[in-house]
């Protein structure tokens, strides 16, 4: 079928069919989406800050509910994906989706059940479509894929769309029926049903992303290795993981305490068969690097997904059409439709990219303390990962592990971080997706394995003002190491700052002297034993100096507005 025919059979259907059934009752309502407090015996009871986050809720957007597509799209549905008529499939769900006007929660929209839509997710990174696909109009599909499931998500969103029976994971040769999940009122999908709606393609079955996965963590595991050393790769993947990372953050913010025990992310926690899957391989996931290790455990999704097709100079101009013609909600996607396509595991024409020798133009204008973590993307991925394990150690404990438990894992990998690195994750900047009760306690868990041991810790990480000039302000590091007396200044600052913003320092002679004392006390104990690889980011001892006076600096103008303010 050509393309000029495909457009002209969407436009029909869409003329015919959204007509018809618009006035037809939804098959699946809207869930309610009003979140509960946080229980009185939580983690956050003992979290530090005087806001009181138990009470804070997240704004319900307004998702439309959704229908069913009636059955004779949705076998036509079913011919064009299991034809590989991937975007007329895609095209004709678009139309569907956006049919009904005006947009709003009192108007259901169309919508594909579940296997579809974990189909659709694997067309998003297959590496037949992405990085090895053989024609730029193989390249489009994975556009469509993407643009489709972002306005899933913005119009009718996680829970209404049903991902989570979307993007589970099954072994090969096991039907969505075998694999074991959760079902809710009417939401159930009676076995008849399921078979009618299964696709019956490699893509949506043995070559399926949930299907060559273990689980999600294999998965983010890989992508995170991607962005250290398949950077080519990595920008596929990086697509992929924003929508993802939405989808789970949201699936978990719109539920309250009961459904979030039904949530995506727990599901993810506890793995396929009931059990965790291990909070240790979930951090070792999270902080994936690239090293052979960490390449070893979360190995590629598809086998030579990173090699790639050296482009003919024909491919390389109509490529870079489609590309300079990509523009997904006036956002620029076009390193995602790069040049690279498919052919066959044996064509002499596929090259490998060697992960040690990534192209020395790739990241040239991120951060330098990003790099080792895979970029600037990268991190800030694996912060919001991580500030979502945290939420869920902080509301359900008992469903993955307690808050204490959870910081002292994140320490073992945020304390040997060179400083470049260690700056960027534990400032105010890189902890603010956390909640400020959570960043705090997160930074003095941090602090209390670099400061002082003669330092009069608090029992308790509630941070006051008291708590900081006291236990905090004044200390140096417990060792002479430069590296670790600026890691204990970062964190004094990021407290006194977190503390600002939220509270409000108060000037007094005794905090001016808590701070000066402190700066004096860790530039006095900072000695330089010689270079460690990696502790400093190499800049011999007027660049380490140079983090500690930056800090201090800092600090003093935090001081200096506190002082104005008093004046006043």
């Amino acid at each position: 079928m050509g393309n000029r025919e495909s457009r002209e059979l969407v436009e029909k259907d869409n003329t015919e069919f959204a007509s018809s059934f618009s006035d037809m009752s939804p098959s699946f309502v809207e869930t309610s989406a009003t979140p509960m407090t946080q229980p009185q015996n939580s983690a956050v009871e003992t979290l530090p800050l005087h806001s009181d986050e138990r009470t804070a809720q997240k704004p319900t957007p307004s998702y439309r509910s959704i229908k069913s597509i009636p059955n004779e799209l949705r076998e036509r549905l079913i011919i064009y994906f299991e034809e590989a008529l991937y975007a007329q499939a895609l095209n004709l769900l678009t139309s569907l989706l956006t049919s009904s006007r005006p947009f709003g929660p009192e108007n259901p929209a169309f919508l594909p059940p579940p296997q579809h839509l974990s189909l659709i997710s694997t067309l998003i990174v297959h590496p037949s479509l992405t990085t090895r696909a053989k024609s730029p109009e193989q390249l489009q599909i994975s556009i469509l894929a993407l643009k489709y499931l972002r306005l899933v998500y913005h119009s009718v969103g996680p829970l209404n769309a049903r991902l989570c029976d979307a993007f589970i994971f099954s072994s090969p040769g096991k039907t969505r029926r075998g694999v074991s999940r959760r079902k809710s009122n009417s939401e159930s999908e009676s076995p008849f049903a399921e078979d009618a709606n299964r696709i019956n393609s490699e893509l949506a079955s043995t070559d399926a992303l949930w299907t060559k996965g273990d689980d999600f963590w294999h998965i983010l595991g890989w992508a995170f290795n991607c962005s250290v050393v398949h950077q080519r790769r990595w920008k596929k993947w990086q697509v992929w993981l924003d929508l993802m990372m939405s989808i789970l953050e949201n699936d978990w913010d719109q539920r309250d305490l009961d459904q979030k025990r039904q949530s995506l992310i727990i599901t993810y926690v506890n793995a396929s068969d009931g059990v965790h899957a291990g909070e240790k391989r979930i951090l070792r996931a999270v902080f994936a690097d690239g090293s052979t290790r960490s390449l070893q455990e979360f190995r590629e999704i598809w086998k030579n997904e990173t090699k790639e097709r050296k482009p003919r100079s024909n491919d390389v101009s109509e490529t870079q059409n489609v590309i300079s013609k990509t523009n997904i909600e006036e956002g620029n996607y076009g390193d995602y439709l790069s040049s690279e396509s498919e052919a066959d595991d044996e064509d002499p024409a596929i090259t490998e990219h060697s992960p040690l020798t990534p192209s020395p133009s790739d990241n040239t204008t991120l951060p330098d303390g990003s790099l080792i973590l895979g970029g600037s993307e990268a991190l800030n991925f694996r912060l919001r990962m991580l500030s979502l394990l945290s939420n869920v150690a902080t509301f359900l404990p008992e469903n993955f592990t307690s808050i204490p438990t959870l910081y002292d894992m994140y320490l073992v990998y945020i304390r040997p971080l060179p400083v470049p690195t260690f700056a960027l994750v534990m400032s105010p900047l890189g902890l603010e997706i956390f909640a400020p009760a959570a960043a705090s306690s997160l930074t003095q868990c941090v602090l209390r394995s670099l400061v002082s041991t003669t330092a009069p810790l608090p029992e308790r990480d509630y941070l006051t003002q008291e708590v900081l000039e006291k236990c905090y302000l004044p200390w140096p590091a417990n060792t002479i190491s430069i590296a670790d007396n600026i890691k204990v200044s970062l964190c004094v600052e990021t407290l006194f700052r977190l503390f600002d913003n939220m509270v409000g320092i108060k000037w007094s002679k005794g905090l001016v002297d808590a701070v000066e004392k402190g700066i004096e006390a860790r530039d006095g104990k900072a000695r330089k034993e010689g270079k460690r690889k990696g502790e400093t980011g190499g800049g011999g001892i007027e660049s380490d100096r140079h983090w500690l006076n930056a800090s201090a600096e800092r600090m003093r103008g935090v001081v200096y507005m506190a002082e104005t303010a008093n004046e006043t």
